[in-house]
């Protein structure tokens, strides 16, 4: 059954997904704002089709910040990365570079509000990463970061990338760390399971701190769901 709701899921999602994302595109001639409107129409999609198909929720524990902060989450699952559309109303997400480059939707990710990491760009890439983190923070946006790097495994808790110690030094913010267990329900592979996925929001971490320090207390919040 959960084999045939995942196919199930595939097909609707990714056929309903093409009108969406032609939309978003269209609407770049209207702002920034139309933009944002149409991912978030797209998320709210991905989140009615994970929940009426997948039987996969999400459960808030704590509140989520709205304003400029690093928000820095566990990286279980693509799942995530889109549910922060629907649960954030204006935030400006930290991705690769090399995103940007996929035909359409990386255009509209530039004019929905990126900060772009190229770890092989040298001087000129981290300015350009920073003058974006700045504009992020002068418009009143919460800066979205997930310091592992890539998806890891429920039950995996691998050492933070050195970004994130980066920008929370650069920019000076504060840290509130969300911990995910997406990975219980929305695994690598193709087949998913029916069930809640929990965000924890943790306490807020003042900026300033060493970086030895900032990086154990981020580990040890994203990770407060981290168990098998």
């Amino acid at each position: 059954m959960n084999a045939l709701r995942s196919v199930l899921f595939a097909l609707v999602f990714y056929i309903g997904s093409v009108p969406v994302v032609a939309l978003a595109f269209a609407s770049i001639a209207f702002g920034d704002a139309a933009v944002r409107h149409a991912a978030r129409r797209w998320a709210r999609w991905h989140r009615w089709c994970a929940h009426r198909i997948l039987r996969v929720v999400s459960q808030i524990e704590g509140q989520l910040p709205q304003y400029p902060a690093l928000v820095v989450f566990k990286h279980e699952s693509m799942f995530e990365t889109i549910e922060v559309l629907v649960e954030f109303e204006k935030p400006a997400v930290v991705f690769k570079q090399e995103l940007l480059a996929i035909p359409v939707w990386g255009h509209v990710a530039k004019r929905h509000g990126v900060i772009p990491i190229n770890r092989a760009g040298g001087s000129a890439a981290m300015r350009i990463m920073m003058a974006a983190g700045k504009a992020a923070i002068a418009d009143g946006k919460p800066i979205l970061l997930f310091p592992e790097g890539t998806r890891v495994a429920h039950g995996d808790a691998p050492p933070l990338g050195a970004g994130m110690a980066g920008l929370y030094r650069m920019l000076g913010l504060p840290v509130v760390p969300v911990a995910l267990d997406s990975g219980k329900v929305w695994p690598r592979g193709f087949v998913k399971q029916p069930g809640v996925v929990t965000w924890r929001v943790g306490e807020t971490i003042p900026a300033g701190l060493p970086r030895e320090e900032i990086e154990r207390r981020v580990h040890a919040a994203i990770n407060a769901l981290n168990i098998s």
